[in-house]
């Protein structure tokens, strides 16, 4: 094959394989990250605690419970038009504790915009670190487009007290199992994670152990909750002692104990109906004493009348003639 001839054919192949790669490579490549927004949003300059750098990378606020704190959002638009943005707090920390003076802003052409809010510190809050972001999300399309997000770190001061107790332990019997009920409170001013140990001793040793396990979750400050606990295999016939251990990692801990009598029903109801047959004997007694009275029988010492009957000694006729001795003949004096 002559030399030019070749050369055009490796030209052709080349060419053809470059447009069947293409594609291909095109499409392994990843997708460019859509560009920032043309405008920007951040913490005002000169605004809020500390830190009080002219530019404030996030927020940083500190309050004791139940105090309102106040900053500003700046929001800058450097376009040649005007501009909508939308905002709202977000978080599950101090996020949900932010209100802001407007939801959605509009930011004329070369223009910088101050959005004032506040952060309402819960008056059941645990001091400690908090966390939230305050979101801005553009309107429209093209340079308005877009999301900003600006960190808050909020402190909450005071002091640390972790405590805890439990109360209103109580047993009942519930078919086959039972039931023990109980309230824990949180009486400090943390954030509790707390574990229940139950254990059960009867008249002749242990009835139960239950390791400890976390119930609830969590508990707030200030919080109580009801929970309870089922015991599937009580004893039939005990005097049993009921008794709830709670601890929290922090250094937080409470018992508190509960009686509980099981007896079958037949035990129970033995005594009442003891008592239901005394009493009835004794009134039975009582009656046939009352029937043996006066009008029932003969009284005693009753002597036998001319007639053959018989009259209470001692009862004379009124008509009767008196016997005088020594009247008649032959009666001697």
């Amino acid at each position: 094959m002559p030399f030019r001839l070749r050369t055009a054919v490796g030209g052709a192949t080349l060419a053809t394989a470059a447009v069947l790669l293409c594609p291909a490579a095109a499409a392994a490549r990843p997708a460019a990250a859509p560009a920032p927004p043309a405008w920007s949003a951040g913490p005002a300059p000169g605004a809020g605690a500390a830190p009080g750098a002219p530019d404030r990378p996030f927020f940083y606020l500190e309050g004791a419970p139940g105090t309102v704190l106040a900053d500003r959002l700046s929001l800058s638009n450097p376009t040649g038009r005007a501009l909508t943005v939308r905002l709202r707090g977000s978080g599950a920390g101090a996020g949900g504790w932010i209100s802001l003076a407007s939801k959605e802003v509009r930011i004329p052409p070369h223009t910088r915009a101050g959005v004032p809010f506040t952060v309402t510190v819960p008056r059941d809050a645990a001091p400690g670190g908090r966390s939230g972001t305050l979101l801005a999300t553009g309107v429209g399309t093209g340079a308005g487009a877009g999301r900003r997000t600006v960190p808050l770190h909020l402190r909450v001061t005071g002091p640390v007290l972790s405590a805890l107790t439990v109360e209103k332990v109580s047993v009942r019997r519930a078919g086959g199992a039972a039931v023990i009920r109980y309230t824990l409170v949180n009486r400090g001013t943390t954030v509790l994670r707390p574990r229940i140990a139950v254990r059960a001793d009867g008249l002749l040793g242990p009835l139960l152990r239950r390791a400890a396990r976390t119930r609830p979750p969590v508990l707030a400050p200030g919080r109580a909750v009801d929970l309870t606990e089922t015991w599937s295999a009580p004893p039939a016939l005990d005097a049993v002692e009921v008794r709830l251990t709670a601890t929290d990692a922090g250094g937080a801990h409470d018992d508190a104990t509960a009686s509980y009598t099981a007896a079958p029903w037949g035990v129970l109801a033995a005594p009442p109906l003891l008592l239901a047959a005394g009493v009835g004997g004794l009134v039975m007694l009582r009656s046939r004493r009352r029937g043996s009275g006066p009008g029932g029988s003969r009284a005693e010492g009753a002597a036998p009348g001319p007639d053959g009957g018989t009259r209470p000694c001692g009862d004379e006729p009124a008509d009767a003639a008196p016997v005088l001795a020594g009247t008649g003949p032959g009666a001697r004096a």
